[in-house]
């Protein structure tokens, strides 16, 4: 199954953006998704299995940094490919 996931990443710290960032960079290492970002949130598209795992596995690694918050919303379609949205 497709799915969508955009993700809002808030690390509540003076060095944000490095964070940020670094989570962004990190995601586009997982070959089986495609990642676009933009000023207000990171989108992820691919199977939903690949997707989830990878996510998960950034969300986990960014919560070494204390106070991290992460806002997902979760789509079962593929809206990369949808054209209009």
């Amino acid at each position: 199954m497709k799915t969508s996931v955009e993700i809002g990443y808030y690390p509540l710290n003076d060095n944000y953006l490095m964070h940020i960032k670094d989570f962004i960079k990190r995601l586009n290492t997982h070959e089986k998704l495609t990642v676009k970002t933009n000023g207000m949130s990171t989108q992820v598209f691919g199977e939903f299995d690949d997707v989830m795992a990878s996510i998960t596995h950034e969300i986990k690694k960014s919560f070494e940094l204390p106070h991290s918050v992460f806002m997902l919303k979760v789509i079962n379609n593929d809206l990369d490919k949808i054209p209009n949205l």
